[in-house]
């Protein structure tokens, strides 16, 4: 049950993440909810890095991981490719 949780976050998390980045992205529903999921990692192992285990800000710095994360995948693929 966790893991589907996690799947549905990741994709709302992804979406998210899409609205921040400008411009047109290649990325279909699969890369996008990959995209929210590694945002979301990456943005909770920095945070307990730098903050500790009282981490709280976890929806904020998950878009914007998944924003960074859709923005390399973006620029990575090119502007005429869909992944």
């Amino acid at each position: 049950m966790h893991f589907i949780g996690f799947v549905v976050s990741g994709f709302i998390v992804g979406l998210l993440g899409r609205l921040l980045v400008p411009g047109r992205q290649p990325l279909g529903c699969l890369w996008t909810t990959l995209a929210g999921m590694l945002g979301s990692v990456v943005a909770g192992v920095i945070g307990r890095r730098i903050w500790g285990q009282s981490y709280g800000p976890g929806l904020v710095a998950s878009v914007v991981g998944a924003a960074l994360v859709v923005y390399l995948l973006s620029r990575a693929l090119g502007r005429g490719h869909r992944f």
